[in-house]
């Protein structure tokens, strides 16, 4: 049996390998999830946060987000000018997630439809880091316990063969990370949902509520 990767083992080795601060585009779904990813490599990245989430097909709740996550970007350049992050906006585009995940309404969270939808995700996030001359991509995604760190580098990995963007390796719940996240989104006060974003979620959620 193979041994199991050490996702943020690898991650500090390649931190620990830099020679200067590196560019990094950093998918993000939300601020509370990327509060303590920021946190954390800002001094070691020049960061860019993507938002890409075609998954959130509620508007209301899409732009609620995004002002959150400029809200915390804002908040952090100000008390860290040293250390600059900018912002950028992907399309939104609901009808790509519905098509992935056609045939996979019933999944529960965690399972197929998630990962086909780490990868609508992912994909997009890789072609604009290729496309801007990034060094770096990865997502917050695996700072959630609920999110398959596996899953996600692995299909980070594979979008970024023969590409000109590496791959950065991560499992940010590691180490006291979501703990570090859940600290932060209330030192902010930051909105923080129940549920991943997509309507399926938000229904598996309302579930547990009524049981």
């Amino acid at each position: 049996m193979a041994n199991k990767r050490q996702y943020q083992k690898e991650l500090e080795q390649t931190i620990e390998g830099l020679r200067r601060r590196k560019s990094l585009l950093l998918h993000s779904c939300c601020a509370p999830c990327s509060s303590f990813v920021l946190e954390y490599l800002r001094q070691y990245f020049a960061i860019t946060v993507y938002y890409y989430n075609p998954n959130i097909t509620d508007r209301e709740e899409y732009e609620k987000r995004v002002q959150e996550e400029k809200r915390l970007i804002q908040a952090f350049v100000s008390e860290h000018p040293e250390y600059p992050i900018s912002f950028l906006e992907g399309p939104f585009e609901p009808e790509r997630f519905f098509q992935i995940a056609e045939g996979k309404e019933d999944c529960p969270e965690g399972g197929e439809r998630c990962f086909a939808c780490y990868g609508l995700r992912l994909a997009e996030s890789v072609k604009v880091a290729e496309e801007m001359g990034f060094d770096y991509i990865t997502t917050t995604l695996s700072i959630s316990p609920l999110k398959n760190a596996d899953k996600l580098n692995e299909i980070g990995e594979q979008l970024c063969q023969g590409k000109q963007v590496t791959y950065l390796t991560s499992d940010f719940k590691k180490k006291n990370g979501y703990k570090r996240s859940v600290e932060l989104s209330q030192e902010y006060e930051l909105y923080r949902q129940d549920y991943c974003g997509c309507v399926y979620s938000k229904r598996e959620a309302e579930q547990r509520k009524d049981r």
